[in-house]
Formats: structure tokens, sequence, C-alpha cells
């Protein structure tokens, strides 16, 4: 997955550069740096303990070694120190969940393409892709005879939804990105309800995808990654209403892995976008009257 919130967290106060003071509590327990972690640890355990979703213990460790093992090297190679390893945790066990294969090797693969990602794909400084949604996007176009992506629903039982999503919920709002889940939510909602009068089918089938545990990684670490989303607060809005907008046509042409290529091609797009804008502005301001 990336550079997340994570990586946010791995630098004390820094979170958007506004970040307050820690405050006293449960929830400053929450909103330390390795609180991103545990989240993504709690989902694994409560997916796999509810509905056995991973393929294997050793797969998933696989993923998680190959990502650390890369972050460390490419750290220390084009940063000159060693890297803070939260991020490549979460990069590595995302892929752990996400990937589905009898293979072993797109695990480790797709680790090393997300993590490298994070060095190679920049542009001004900045890398365009979240870590994890190129990985496995690229898995998934490239070897599809053989990778697949999570698919397992929490069936009827929902208690673990609805702890995910309470805790979930309070630490994206800690870190002031509860917005883009919320507004990824209602906006895949309403389409879920257009798709369903558009094609004729039960509106629960349309809907059911987002209390999957693919859409729980989905919605509270690749699309709220602060390394790969515009900076204002309602550019992040809008962004993830065209990664809703883009899933819902995708759907509606019957590509299956949506929401992973919608976020792929809007993401890069809108910072581009951004830094052209930016650009675009410092010129004007320099500019004589």
């Amino acid at each position: 997955m990336s550079e997340q919130i994570a990586e946010q967290n791995s630098t004390p106060n820094t979170t958007q550069g506004t970040a307050k003071p820690a405050s006293r509590g449960l929830l400053a327990i929450l909103d330390s740096r390795f609180t991103p972690p545990v989240f993504i640890t709690l989902i694994l355990l409560a997916g796999h303990l509810s509905f056995g979703m991973l393929e294997s213990y050793q797969k998933t460790l696989l993923a998680i070694a190959a990502s650390i093992v890369t972050e460390l090297v490419l750290g220390r190679f084009f940063m000159g120190k060693w890297p803070h390893l939260a991020s490549a945790y979460i990069t590595g066990i995302s892929v752990g969940i996400l990937v589905r294969s009898p293979a072993y090797w797109p695990f480790a693969l797709g680790a090393m393409i997300s993590i490298t990602s994070k060095y190679l794909l920049r542009y001004k400084g900045r890398h365009l892709w979240n870590p994890s949604n190129l990985g496995i996007s690229a898995l998934l176009f490239l070897a599809g005879d053989i990778v697949a992506s999570l698919s397992i629903q929490w069936g009827n039982f929902l208690l673990p939804i609805f702890v995910i999503w309470a805790l979930g919920s309070v630490i994206i709002w800690r870190l002031r990105r509860f917005h883009i889940t919320a507004t990824y939510a209602f906006f895949f909602l309403a389409f879920a309800f257009l798709r369903s009068y558009m094609l004729g089918v039960p509106w629960q089938s349309e809907i059911a995808p987002i209390t999957s545990p693919e859409y729980q990684l989905f919605m509270f670490f690749m699309i709220t990654d602060p390394k790969t989303t515009v900076k204002s607060k309602r550019g992040q809005c809008i962004v993830v209403f065209m990664v809703a907008l883009v899933e819902m046509l995708m759907r509606l042409d019957r590509v299956i892995y949506a929401p992973f290529y919608a976020l792929f091609f809007v993401g890069p797009a809108a910072l581009l976008i951004e830094m052209w804008w930016q650009s675009r502005r410092v010129q004007m301001a320099g500019t004589p009257a």
C-alpha cells in the first residue's frame, strides 16, 4: 500500500503540517505511529479468524518480509538512511491480504513492485501512485491468469465490520482524513443504487462489496494515503468522487477489479493536475503586472 497513514505518523506531530500535540487518554494511544499497523493487523485477524480469508500465513509473511527488505535496501540506497518500517509493514500485509494466488512468487513480487515504485516512479519529488495499489494492479493486469484479488465477504456476521468501521473512523478522524473515506463511501453507495436501477438487479448485490475486507483496506488505507492525495480538502473529496465514478463505469463494463484500476488512473492524474496548477500559480505570481 504506500507511504500511507503509518508513514505520516512515523514523524511525530507532522500530520499535514498542522498536527496538534498529542492529547491524553485513549485517543493519544490510537494516534501513535503504530496505530495503522495495529489496525490493519486487526482487519487481518478479524477476517481470517472469522472467514479464513488468507491464502496462508506463509504467503502473507513472505509479502511482509519482501516489502520490509525492499524498503530497507532502497531506503538506504536512495536516501542514505534506514527508513521507518511501519509503511513497509502495511504495504506487505496489504499485498498478503489482497492477493490471491496458488503460487508464492506473486506475493513477493507484488510487495517488491509496490515498494520500488515509491523510489523510482516520482515526479518533482513525489511518487504518484499509491504503492500497494500500483503493485496489486500490475499483478492483476499482467498476471491475471494466476493472480486474483480478495473477494471474500463478511457474510451476515456484521460484528467484525462494525468494529473495523468504528475503530477505523476514529483513527482517520484523528488524522483529519475521515472526509475522504466518508465521501467515497457516500458516492459508492449512491452509484450502487444507480447501477441497480440501470441494470435491474437487486440493490443489495450492488452495495455488498463495501462491507468486504477488501474494501476496508481500500477505504481506510489506499485512498487516504497522505503521500498520494492532493493537498486541499475540497480537492481530496473531488478526487474520491472521481474514483467512485470511474469505478462505477468500469463495473458497468464488467471490469472485475474496478476499484483498484479506478484509483490507479485517477490518483496520479489528480496529482499531476495539482502540480501543474501550483506551478502555474507560481509563474503568474512572478509575472510583473
